[in-house]
């Protein structure tokens, strides 16, 4: 990056108390996917895609798992990718790069991951496009690698408790937000489009995801993310952590 947040720090922290808010259960998942990355690992230095990174989430986690860690974030989001790029500066690469188009793998270095994470954002995208995707992934990682996708999946056997469990999140995050305790989605991002140094970025994401045409969240159980994940190549695929309506689902190359 040509210039740095001065309160990178600041905003790391604020954009992990805003989601932290919305899935108590967060780093849970995190640790999670890392526990599978020391797994997998070929050495001390994995190679780690951290896709659809926002802020780096994944990236700065796994740098603390794994100093050696080579990390990579990908995301099109211009005020995250600023936060990302500020806090994660010469320890990892950030890459600008829209998902929903095929060619996002020419931006990457040539060199194969060893593990591709993702957390919370593919269910922006269509189904067609999610099951192309995870073949698209595959073909970014060694042989034995492994991609894992946590996000908001329920467990279709449980329809009447998901939709409880749903309702106390829901119930438990407004009184949260009511209060004052917790800051909302919407709230984070008019913070971060009146501060002086992400306003431009602000006014650019903008221009990527106009306010009145974003896309609609797309939510199937974990049984199609694992289905889809075989049908894309993966020689295994299974729920490997799950939390309530949310789980992650990992494929092993």
């Amino acid at each position: 990056m040509s210039a740095y947040l001065t309160n990178h720090r600041v905003w790391q922290e604020s954009w992990d108390r805003q989601q932290a808010a919305f899935m108590p259960d967060r780093e849970e998942r995190f640790a999670a996917m890392l526990e599978a990355v020391a797994a997998i690992a070929e050495g001390d230095a994995p190679r780690i895609l951290d896709l659809a990174g926002g802020t780096g989430t994944i990236s700065l986690r796994a740098l603390a798992r794994f100093p050696g860690a080579r990390p990579t974030v990908l995301d099109q989001d211009p005020v995250l990718l600023t936060i990302a790029g500020s806090s994660l500066r010469d320890r990892a690469a950030v890459v600008d790069a829209d998902l929903g188009d095929p060619g996002w793998r020419a931006k990457l270095p040539a060199e194969p991951f060893d593990a591709v994470l993702t957390a919370t954002a593919l269910h922006w995208l269509p189904a067609e496009r999610v099951a192309a995707l995870y073949a698209e992934v595959r073909e970014v990682l060694r042989p034995g690698g492994l991609f894992v996708n946590a996000d908001h999946m329920e467990d279709e056997g449980l329809p009447e408790l998901s939709r409880q469990l749903r309702d106390h999140g829901r119930a438990r995050r407004e009184a949260r937000y009511a209060s004052g305790a917790a800051t909302s989605w919407p709230q984070w991002w008019a913070l971060a489009a009146a501060d002086e140094q992400l306003a431009p970025k602000a006014v650019e994401r903008e221009r990527i995801y106009p306010s009145d045409r974003h896309g609609e969240e797309w939510l199937p159980p974990a049984s199609w993310h694992v289905e889809a994940l075989r049908a894309a190549g993966f020689r295994e695929a299974g729920v490997i952590w799950r939390g309530g309506t949310d789980a992650a689902v990992a494929g092993l190359r």
